[in-house]
């Protein structure tokens, strides 16, 4: 069975500029290595704000940073598999070599692993 590479490929676009998108509204590329992402900080003048606004503006930031760090996995999972339709070895199952099943890409097109091994 040979898997629709250009397929798979538009859907792995597409789902990358969404996440990297939502990206935007919660961090920022890291100046200092771009293939990094920071969390932005909560909008806080800390010279003029009370503890509840610095409060806020750290609630903010931690939110910020466990959406990001969720958002950055996705992000990575779907450039390598972008980079293994480049490669020519999308679609096979990391463990077992074998083809990961055409119905686990359709909801995953960054799957690594085939449904036997999707737990491990």
């Amino acid at each position: 069975m040979t898997i629709n590479t250009e397929h798979f490929k538009l859907k792995l676009e597409e789902e990358l500029k969404a996440v990297e998108a939502e990206l935007m509204t919660v961090g920022r590329k890291n100046p200092s290595n771009p293939g990094d992402w920071e969390a932005k900080e909560g909008e806080v003048n800390t010279d003029t704000a009370e503890d509840a606004e610095i409060a806020e503006g750290i609630e903010v930031y931690e939110n910020n940073s466990a959406i990001l760090k969720q958002l950055e996995i996705r992000f990575n999972e779907l450039k390598d598999a972008l980079a293994k339709i480049d490669m020519g070895n999308y679609g096979i199952c990391e463990i077992s070599g074998l083809p990961i099943e055409e119905d686990r890409l359709e909801v995953n097109p960054a799957a690594r692993t085939c449904k036997a091994h999707m737990n491990d």
